[in-house]
């Protein structure tokens, strides 16, 4: 397979992306990177949560978030409500707890909905660096910088990569699920 790498850059960009939007998701353990999307008002400023306080998991169903300012212990509370967590936050005034129930079957089958349609936008991600691509090199070809014979392996090869990460992102997500359903 030549060479490709502004279509693979792409590819494994969107994998990458797939794989944060993934930890974002939690699967019954508690783990700080569910609150990665979760901004907080500081001082008039959507400031992300992680860059105004620590976070810590002291028993593996628990978050404790310390702010490092103790006056936005209310914005944070606030906002952890406003996101999709579905955990409301515990504020003894000096920190917030977030613990973590044991997921439903329910929350089970939502959260593996919620995987699989990342996965799916993902490969739609992946299918358009694909033509993005292939209509580069056509450009080329019009242009007689490549000939058809060559065209037809660039097709094939980044048909291939395509495969690649398609697959790619079929494991990720596979394991995901696995990771959701078990008890």
């Amino acid at each position: 397979m030549a060479n490709y790498p502004e279509v693979e850059a792409k590819m494994e960009k969107r994998v990458g992306g797939l794989v944060s939007e993934f930890k974002t998701i939690r699967a019954g353990r508690a783990n700080a990177s569910v609150l990665d999307k979760i901004s907080v008002e500081y001082y008039g400023t959507p400031t992300p949560i992680n860059q105004v306080c620590s976070i810590s998991s002291p028993e593996p169903k628990l978050l404790v978030i310390q702010p490092w300012d103790g006056s936005i212990l209310k914005e944070i509370e606030k906002a952890i409500n406003k996101s999709e967590l579905g955990i409301s936050p515990q504020n003894d005034g000096k920190v917030i707890r977030l613990s973590f129930p044991p997921l439903t079957e329910e929350r089970r089958k939502e959260l593996v909905k919620q995987v699989k349609k990342y996965a799916e936008e993902a490969k739609v991600q992946i299918r358009n660096a694909r033509r993005d691509g292939i209509e580069m090199y056509k450009k080329q070809k019009k242009d007689g910088e490549i000939t058809e014979d060559d065209m037809k392996k660039i097709e094939k090869d980044i048909q291939a990569l395509t495969d690649k990460y398609i697959k790619e992102i079929d494991n990720i997500t596979s394991d995901k699920e696995k990771e959701i359903t078990e008890l």
